[in-house]
């Protein structure tokens, strides 16, 4: 039996991973959450309990059931059984979710959003879903009041992307849209 995972941000970006079979699944009951840890200055992006919400990403096999790769690629992150949870069409019998244990998760800090990375997970989500799902992404995703680190210029994220001009275009007026709301 070929273990699966749900990946509901970086991950759904195509060009950031080669996992077979990726398509598209809902993970109902959960929102996504900003977070603090002790472990980097940026922030990271996980999952949170939410009766009747939902929240678009793909879902993937894990090549031989070997989850050395990805657990390595979610350092900080604990992987949790998300089976129950997730909506999809695909033969997946067992799905797993990566999320920061409440444990790991401060408060306070100094921290930010890394924008190469935001930009990566929104140019996923207008791949995947269009410009509506680019749009859910921000409003199923809570804790915009971080502070967001603007390194397009020179991307500190390891697996940062190009992006189009209509896309980094997309992702401001988004992230505009949010911020002030907060």
């Amino acid at each position: 039996m070929t273990p699966w995972f749900f990946g509901y941000g970086s991950l759904v970006n195509r060009a950031t991973q080669d996992y077979p079979s990726a398509q598209t699944a809902t993970l109902n009951n959960w929102r996504r959450v900003w977070v603090r840890t002790e472990l980097r200055d940026v922030v990271f992006l996980s999952i949170h309990p939410a009766p009747g919400h939902q929240i678009d990403g793909l879902i993937a096999a894990v090549p031989d059931a070997d989850w050395a790769a990805l657990d390595l690629r979610e350092t900080g992150y604990q992987r949790i059984d998300a089976t129950s949870s997730v909506t999809h069409q695909s033969d997946a019998t067992t799905i797993a979710a990566y999320q920061v244990p409440t444990d790991a998760q401060r408060a306070g800090g100094d921290h930010h959003i890394l924008l190469s990375y935001l930009d990566v997970v929104v140019q996923g989500f207008l791949q995947e879903f269009g410009y509506d799902g680019a749009c859910a992404f921000f409003e199923t995703t809570d804790g915009w009041d971080t502070p967001v680190r603007n390194d397009r210029a020179a991307p500190l994220y390891p697996r940062a992307q190009r992006l189009t001009a209509e896309e980094m275009a997309v992702t401001d007026a988004l992230l505009a849209q949010v911020q002030q709301r907060q």
